[in-house]
């Protein structure tokens, strides 16, 4: 049993923590910035919650974390109230945040001067994934910290692999949102064509799925973008702000994306459609109206 800190209880860190406590059987201490809800998380699952992150991370082997972005993580990390102030010498930071790579050779850097480690963590899943324990989780960092750090991850994933040194972890979720990107747009279009065509799409849907069109996009998103329901968990609002820290990578290592920068303009299509909470399959939205 590990001493666990968790900062960020949003619809992914909420049931993350979760699991780190019951799947996990570890001693968690949550904070949130709105302390309801960490408040909430304690009534539901036991634990004990903090005030500050500095607070929660005082004297603890794991401190995780999941925020918005590169700002929030900055300040729970290394803000005037952040955990880096208080982690133990030798303990080590699981950061979970779809963030930018800089940010986690930045922290890494500075979480080795204080005798920290850091790892970048970023997860795939969507809320699902998190409320069921199913997470793929991607990771940048030391071997030594990396390997203390994956059996408490598997907690709440179903893979976990180190792919390289810090920022590697952020690099491959930059990777699996273009390949998202790419893959909701032709489901989009494809279920367009077909309902202008008059086709039967659910039908069509089973019977391509098992054929080389086949993707989990399909099978888990495909029969409700026919259906026109879009409230199925990640946000039009995250997957631009994913694709902006892609593009913005893409312009610093010189990588030709001209599918994903359409795709990114055509979400923000969708946010002025009033769609900004619907989940990416809303890319159909568009396409239809």
């Amino acid at each position: 049993m590990a001493d666990i800190a968790f900062l960020g209880l949003g619809v992914m860190g909420y049931p993350m923590a979760g699991h780190l406590k019951n799947k996990g059987g570890h001693a968690v201490t949550v904070y949130n910035r709105t302390a309801a809800k960490a408040e909430n998380w304690v009534k539901q699952h036991g634990g004990a919650r903090a005030g500050t992150p500095k607070e929660a991370a005082s004297g603890k082997d794991f401190v995780f974390a999941c925020v918005g972005n590169d700002e929030d993580l900055r300040a729970v990390t290394i803000g005037p109230e952040g955990a880096f102030h208080a982690m133990k010498p030798g303990a080590i930071f699981v950061d979970n945040t779809t963030a930018s790579a800089e940010v986690a050779r930045e922290l890494h850097a500075e979480a080795r001067k204080r005798g920290l480690h850091f790892i970048d963590a970023p997860v795939s899943g969507g809320q699902a994934g998190a409320e069921n324990g199913v997470l793929t989780v991607m990771c940048g960092g030391d071997l030594a910290p990396y390997s203390k750090a994956e059996p408490v991850i598997m907690a709440f994933a179903r893979a976990c692999r180190l792919l390289g040194p810090s920022g590697s972890g952020q690099l491959t979720k930059m990777m699996n949102q273009i390949c998202i990107a790419g893959l909701v747009q032709g489901l989009a279009e494809a279920i367009h064509f077909g309902q202008k065509a008059g086709l039967e799409i659910e039908a069509v849907l089973d019977v391509i799925s098992k054929g080389a069109a086949g993707s989990w996009q399909m099978e888990n998103r495909g029969k409700t973008m026919n259906a026109g329901k879009f409230d199925f968990g990640f946000a039009v609002d995250w997957m631009r702000k994913d694709l902006g820290i892609v593009l913005d990578e893409a312009r610093k290592n010189g990588a030709s994306l001209p599918v994903t920068a359409i795709v990114d303009q055509f979400y923000a299509e969708v946010q002025k459609m009033g769609g900004r909470r619907w989940d990416t399959s809303s890319l159909i939205a568009r396409l239809n109206k």
